[in-house]
C-alpha cells in the first residue's frame, strides 16, 4: 500500500453521516475506506436501511440512527447513540439539507424561511456541537460541512433561503477552523449540480441538459464522485487543511 493510500485508510474511526442522497454515497465510501459509519436518517427509513445493509454487504460496518436535528433533544440522542455504541466520534459529516420548497423571495412566508434555516443551518449547528468534545477527544476529529453551488450562482428561481442558510454554514465552517483547531480540523465541500434525487425534484430534464452544457466537462457530478472528496477531507491526506471550501462542479463556477 502506497504512503498515499494508507493516509486515506480510516480504519478504526467512527464517522457520524447525517442525510440521505449525498449521504448515502459517502457513508458508503466511509465504510469503505474503513470507518464505522453512524447513518442518520429522519423520515427516509427504507432508503437509510437500505444503506446500511450495502455497507454490511460489502464487510463495512455501521449502525442506523434515527432523529430529527432539528430538535435539540433528538440530535443530541443521534450523537450520543453513535458515541456510545463505538466509544468515540472521529468525523461528522453535515450533510442533511433541502430546500424543502422552491419559492421566490417576495412570495416566501416566515416560517418557510425559518424551517429553511433550521433544517440546513440549525441542523449542523446542533449535531456539531454535540460531537465536538468527542471530536477533540479523537486525535483524528474531522468536521466536513456539505454547502452548495447556489451560494455563488443565487440557485435557480427561488433558492433564496437555500442558497442564504448554505452561505452561512460556510461562514460556521471558517469559524469553526478557528475555534476547534488544532484538535479538529473543519472544511466544507461546494458541490455543483450532482444527480441525485434533490435534482430530480427540484430541476427538470432540460434544466439538467443546460447544466451539462454550462460544464466544461460537459456534464453533470454523481454522488460518489462527491463522496471521494469527503474520504479526502475526513482522511490523514488532508491533515493540513482546514477552513477550506472544495469546489466539486466540473469548472461550472470558477473562483
Amino acid at each position: 500500500m502506497s504512503d498515499f493510500a494508507f493516509s486515506l485508510c480510516l480504519k478504526h474511526r467512527v464517522a457520524l453521516v447525517t442525510g440521505v442522497g449525498i449521504g448515502r454515497a459517502a457513508a458508503i465510501a466511509l465504510a469503505r475506506a474503513g470507518a464505522f459509519v453512524g447513518v442518520h436518517f429522519h423520515k427516509s427509513f427504507d432508503g437509510a436501511k437500505d444503506t446500511l445493509d450495502t455497507i454490511k454487504e460489502l464487510g463495512g460496518q455501521g449502525m442506523l440512527l434515527q432523529g430529527d436535528l432539528t430538535d435539540e433533544d433528538q440530535a443530541n440522542a443521534v450523537v450520543d447513540q453513535l458515541a456510545m455504541q463505538t466509544g468515540h466520534l472521529d468525523i461528522l459529516f453535515n450533510n442533511a439539507g433541502s430546500p424543502l420548497r422552491m419559492m421566490p423571495f417576495a412570495e416566501m412566508p416566515l416560517e418557510l424561511w425559518r424551517q429553511v434555516f433550521d433544517v440546513n443551518l440549525t441542523s449542523a449547528f446542533l449535531a456539531t456541537k454535540r460531537a465536538v468534545p468527542h471530536l477533540r477527544a479523537s486525535g483524528h476529529g474531522a468536521i466536513i460541512n456539505n454547502l452548495t453551488l447556489s451560494m455563488q450562482t443565487g440557485g435557480s428561481g427561488g433558492a433564496a433561503a437555500y442558497a442564504a442558510s448554505k452561505g452561512a454554514l460556510q461562514v460556521l465552517t471558517r469559524t469553526l477552523a478557528k475555534e476547534l483547531a488544532p484538535a479538529v480540523r473543519t472544511n466544507a465541500i461546494m458541490p455543483g449540480v450532482i444527480e441525485t434525487r434533490h435534482h430530480e425534484v427540484y430541476s427538470t430534464p432540460a434544466k439538467l441538459a443546460d447544466y451539462r452544457k454550462q460544464t466544461p466537462l460537459a456534464r453533470n457530478g454523481t454522488a460518489e464522485e462527491v463522496a471521494q472528496a469527503v474520504v479526502f477531507l475526513a482522511s490523514d491526506a488532508a491533515s493540513f487543511i482546514n477552513g477550506a471550501i472544495l469546489d466539486i462542479n466540473g469548472g461550472r463556477f470558477l473562483r
